[in-house]
């Protein structure tokens, strides 16, 4: 009888392990398309940026003779004569192949005038020099190739990988010995760029939560018809191109626009105001398009407080203005944190409104990133500017990530 019982357990126990597979794999099955989804549309793309953020292929593919010489040179003098002669021969061969201008290309890159060297160096190139007679030749041809600071360039070049591209979006470079240094002041844009995207993204971020918390305040007070109602009026934005939009803002903030003809009537002006073209209508227009995006966190919180806590402490003898700020404020600050994070998320890689509605000093990265990825097809640029500005986006989130937690603790612990 022991036996049969004990038979009968593992015989169960096998049953119940077999349909919680079932059930995973059930849950697996349902859960893979988004899965599938998010790995081709998101992650793969994703990593292809990276990817070519430091990707190096072209000289070594174009001189791979050259890139081999140059391996143990130690950069502190010219290299030896058998790099001379590797490069003739590379350039011949390019020259034969009309793959110059992908190693030039990307040479210019680094060091200003590089295409015009290289390309004229192997239109020169007859035939490769003798031994010993490398140096001579190429130098002959143009003196560039007597300087180090040329062969650090090919060599820095060299791939497979390189920090190039990533240190120039940080408006650093390698210089000829190697060391990390600033890049000329002429040639240093991104940490302003990047200083100026964070700051007009924060700058959005707070006057949307200005003008979002009393939006959202009203529609959790309200009874549920006014409430719905005005939560359309929220929403009408989403059903309008952004294109669209922001287009209107240019038509309503013109000098002969609708607001600047509002403001003289009225007599607050005596002359058109310049609201457009400029950091005012960037953050005119970017505000109305991401407030939607503060709104609706912070009223999913505000909806979720109970007014029993303010009644509670009005009744306990707090003023109204101490029931808000010590009761019902610091119950919102997961939806307002919430919503900051979106908010500024979003507005720092915007690009379409501040390009039709900003000046020139008010264009954000993706404006660099859209222009190296279309107009000079700098693809490694464009993937370190983009891999600079998804790095500020992941502290950001885990800095949020961070304090969310902590408040959860000191909560709980209260």
């Amino acid at each position: 009888m022991a036996a049969f019982v004990a038979v009968g357990d593992i015989s169960l126990k096998r049953r119940l392990r077999r349909a919680e597979r079932a059930r995973q794999f059930k849950a697996l099955a349902l859960v893979l398309p988004l899965l599938a989804f998010l790995l081709f549309t998101f992650l793969i793309p994703i990593g292809g940026m990276l990817w070519r953020s430091v990707d190096d292929w072209e000289v070594r593919q174009v001189m791979p003779r050259t890139v081999a010489a140059l391996a143990d040179w130690d950069g502190r003098d010219l290299p030896g004569d058998p790099a001379f002669r590797a490069l003739a021969a590379d350039l011949q061969q390019a020259y034969k192949d009309r793959t110059v201008a992908t190693a030039a290309k990307r040479l210019n890159y680094a060091v200003t005038g590089f295409r015009t060297l290289l390309t004229s160096t192997a239109r020169k190139i007859k035939e490769v020099p003798a031994e010993g007679q490398g140096r001579a030749a190429l130098t002959a041809m143009d003196p560039a190739w007597g300087e180090r600071a040329t062969w650090a360039a090919i060599k820095n070049a060299g791939g497979p990988i390189t920090d190039f591209y990533l240190l120039a979006a940080l408006d650093l470079k390698r210089n000829a010995d190697g060391a990390i240094v600033n890049a000329p002041e002429e040639q240093s844009i991104y940490r302003d760029v990047f200083l100026r995207t964070l700051g007009i993204g924060l700058g959005v971020t707070v006057l949307c939560l200005i003008l979002g918390f009393p939006v959202a305040y009203l529609l959790a007070s309200l009874p549920a018809g006014p409430s719905n109602l005005l939560m359309i009026f929220v929403l009408l934005p989403f059903w309008t191109s952004l294109l669209v939009r922001t287009c209107a803002w240019i038509v309503l903030l013109q000098s002969e626009g609708v607001v600047n003809d509002a403001l003289q009537w009225v007599g607050l002006i005596g002359e058109p105001l310049r609201l457009i073209y400029n950091r005012v209508g960037v953050f005119v227009a970017m505000t109305h398009v991401l407030l939607p995006f503060m709104i609706l966190p912070l009223y999913s919180v505000m909806k979720a407080i109970s007014p029993a806590y303010v009644r509670a402490a009005t009744s306990l003898g707090a003023t109204p203005t101490q029931a808000f700020l010590r009761v019902y404020l610091p119950q919102t600050l997961p939806g307002i944190g919430a919503g900051g994070l979106l908010v500024f998320i979003l507005a720092i890689g915007y690009y379409i409104t501040p390009a039709l509605v900003g000046g020139a000093a008010d264009q954000m990265i993706s404006y660099f990133i859209a222009f190296y990825t279309t107009d000079t097809v700098n693809w490694g640029l464009a993937s370190a500017l983009g891999a600079v500005l998804l790095v500020c986006t992941l502290v950001l989130a885990v800095v949020y990530g961070k304090l969310v937690h902590g408040q959860q603790i000191t909560g709980g612990l209260k």
